[in-house]
């Protein structure tokens, strides 16, 4: 661990301090190509917007450009550290948008910890970029915050660590569902966790045709009944009448097992509890709610999926945000709605049933990839990523009724 520690502290520290900078896209070779960026060319573009908003993506970045936003509420599994210590994070976010969907991303640090300033502050710039990516922002004051943002903009707002864990967690989830013959409509689902991926996770699954009566949410206080006094209005969402109080309870007959909590929290035994081919998504990061050492080992007919790279099946937000923000954008979408999702997992699913070209297996150390137990998501590195969930996306964007460009 500390040679990692020192290899990551030099890494962002060298040859220059962080992961990003600023590259021009016109030419500035002369002082008539000055004369034309900024004065006293720049007005004339300046006027074509004053007279119509949507000339900005004629003349500036806006289209392209997305703004990760964070308060440093929730950071990456390490907790409320503050704004500033969350950019770099923010940074290597914005290094995923470009890599991935060549998209240009600035990283914004709002320090502030209301809700209500921190809409204040993001939606006062929002209309600088053709989308927002907000990061890293504690539950729940992050539902209310996209909420707010959402109504206030014209442009796409989205939470990746909701909707992007969710759509990916969907895909996968269907995937190893069909493996083990079994079907979400009639699936028995437990969520341990109830934050903001959570509970993203278990409303897009309701979308895509789970029964409500058949998950079963768990925080620190044991399963969200319908008895609890206790709960806010995210979680009073997934209450269901039920005698089951305690996880244990809860894994009876279980089909899949959903983790988006902590470190050993699922134990062999409650691993036993569940159904004949279970499906377990242990996605703590990084170490899982049960190691799949320990749960192979007690099981020898589940699917298990972690968000680790070293493990088969990463659930890895990677494969879903750069990709529908792709889409949106060329779409010039307004919103990412549901339907604009589902068509994200659906085009993630459908690629991880395909066969995987060479060129990604020869990225991989030439391992093969073939849909099954421990294939069930695409790999990060599959070019194929990029135009499918794009296209989905945008077509999705356009059906419904939420594209402002005429494809």
């Amino acid at each position: 661990m500390a040679d990692i520690r020192q290899e990551a502290l030099d890494y962002h520290e060298h040859p220059r301090p962080g992961k990003l900078e600023i590259a021009l896209t016109k030419s500035t070779e002369s002082a008539h190509d000055l004369a034309l960026a900024y004065s006293p060319g720049v007005a004339e573009p300046v006027r074509e917007i004053a007279r119509d908003r949507e000339n900005a993506y004629r003349y500036t970045a806006k289209g392209n450009l997305v703004a990760v936003i964070s308060n440093g509420s929730a950071i990456l599994g390490l907790g409320n550290l503050g704004a500033l210590a969350s950019k770099p994070v923010m940074e290597g976010k914005c290094v995923l948008f470009k890599r991935f969907a060549n998209i240009d991303a600035v990283d914004i640090e709002v320090d502030v910890a209301d809700p209500l300033q921190f809409v204040q502050v993001a939606a006062a710039i929002g209309e600088s970029f053709g989308g927002i990516n907000l990061e890293d922002i504690k539950a729940p004051e992050c539902f209310e915050i996209e909420r707010l943002l959402s109504e206030r903009l014209s442009i796409p707002v989205f939470h990746d660590d909701q909707h992007g864990t969710a759509i990916v967690t969907a895909a996968a989830m269907l995937n190893a569902l069909e493996v083990q013959g079994k079907t979400l409509e009639t699936a028995r689902i437990v969520c341990l966790g109830a934050g903001a991926a959570a509970i993203a996770c278990m409303r897009l699954l309701i979308t895509l045709g789970a029964k409500r009566e058949n998950l079963f949410m768990i925080d620190r206080k044991g399963v969200i009944h319908r008895g609890r006094d206790d709960l806010n209005q995210y979680k009073a969402m997934f209450a269901v009448e039920t005698g089951a109080r305690t996880l244990a309870d809860a894994m009876e007959g279980a089909d899949v097992f959903l983790g988006l909590s902590g470190a050993n929290l699922l134990s062999e035994e409650n691993l036993m509890r569940m159904a004949p081919k279970p499906v377990v998504f242990a996605c703590s990061n990084p170490d899982p709610e049960i190691s799949p050492e320990i749960a192979n080992a007690a099981r020898d007919d589940l699917i298990m999926a972690t968000g680790r790279s070293d493990y088969p099946n990463q659930v890895n937000n990677v494969l879903c945000f750069p990709f529908i923000f792709r889409g949106a954008l060329d779409a010039r979408a307004s919103t990412i709605n549901d339907d604009m999702k589902v068509a994200a997992v659906n085009a993630i699913r459908d690629i991880a049933k395909e066969p995987v070209p060479t060129e990604v297996e020869a990225a991989y150390e030439g391992a093969h990839f073939e849909f099954g137990p421990d294939y069930i998501l695409p790999k990060p590195m599959d070019t194929r990523l990029l135009p499918r969930i794009r296209d989905a996306v945008a077509a999705a964007a356009h059906a419904s009724g939420v594209a402002r460009l005429v494809p």
